[in-house]
């Protein structure tokens, strides 16, 4: 891509503008943060999930280096965030682990179907209101989400549960690193534990 090209993006984007104008700030004042280990330094591991108003950095006290955060729709235990779970520890010294989902979560807003039906007749930005989810427009579309797991729920401290559960059970899992279960309150910022996932997650005895 040409330089002229990469600047008509530039000045195009206000997000690009930002996030890169952010990180010349955060570059230049980036110090000994140059020499942090590859392995996490407190060696635990948190799946939890992208939903913005979620900070594991403050939620649970991390500095740079300090752990490894995986995340995705729903802080579910798909088959690529177990991946990097099992990577974590095998590779990286990982110990312990959190699957930390949150109340007032988008993953239960919907099924599994509706988010197929709607991606079959469009790829844009669907709406929802008082008659549930529909398209601002019909045109495009692809039946490829018939063959992709969204991993919706309905039930939260159950869905964490689940998830606990499918990561202890791997084959790949070593049994002896502890898996905790929690919620996250988006209205607190408190973690909430699940006893029942904690309790699944518990090594051997």
């Amino acid at each position: 891509m040409s330089e002229q090209k990469t600047d008509t993006i530039y000045q195009n984007s206000t997000i690009l503008r930002e996030v890169l104008d952010a990180n010349k700030d955060y570059s230049k004042n980036f110090g000994d943060k140059s020499k942090l280990a590859l392995p996490p330094a407190r060696q635990f591991a948190i799946l939890t999930c992208m939903d913005a108003r979620l900070d594991p950095a403050k939620y649970a006290g991390l500095a740079e280096g300090d752990a490894h955060v995986i995340r995705n729709a729903g802080g579910r235990a798909s088959d690529d965030a177990i991946r990097s779970l099992i990577i974590s520890h095998k590779l990286l010294g990982t110990k312990e682990w959190f699957v930390i989902h949150h109340t007032d979560c988008g993953m239960q807003l919907f099924t599994d179907d509706i988010i197929r039906d709607l991606l079959a007749t469009s790829l844009k930005t669907a709406t929802v209101d008082e008659n549930g989810w529909r398209n601002t427009e019909e045109t495009g579309g692809s039946d490829e989400g018939r063959f992709t797991a969204f991993l919706t729920f309905k039930n939260l401290e159950n869905s964490v549960t689940e998830d606990v559960k499918r990561i202890r059970k791997h084959s790949l899992v070593n049994p002896l690193i502890p898996i905790y279960g929690f919620v996250y309150d988006v209205k607190s910022g408190s973690l909430i534990e699940v006893p029942e996932a904690t309790e699944a997650g518990k090594i051997a005895a």
